[in-house]
């Protein structure tokens, strides 16, 4: 992946969008940092079908969207009430 400082990639914006469509993900940086990723849209598109589904997205589902395992439980040992006074 080729990096680019943010004043290029403002100054130069076809050129990064060009270069991301012909080989692939393009990284922006910003004081040297990595801040941003530019990908081409079929692969965004790609990344957001694999995406597993969110809590918030299973708890609101219409219908079932896959399987929760639960552990299975123990017997409970109860204490004697000699125990807990």
């Amino acid at each position: 992946m080729k990096s680019w400082p943010v004043q290029d990639a403002k100054a130069r914006f076809s050129e990064l969008l060009d270069t991301c469509l012909k080989e692939g993900p393009q990284v922006v940086t910003r004081r040297g940092a990595d801040a941003a990723v530019l990908v081409p849209l079929r692969d965004w598109q790609r990344l957001q079908a694999s995406a597993r589904p969110t809590l918030k997205e299973l708890l609101l589902a219409p219908a079932p969207q896959g399987a929760i395992p639960v552990p299975a439980r123990g017997r409970l040992r109860r204490r004697s009430p000699e125990v807990l006074g």
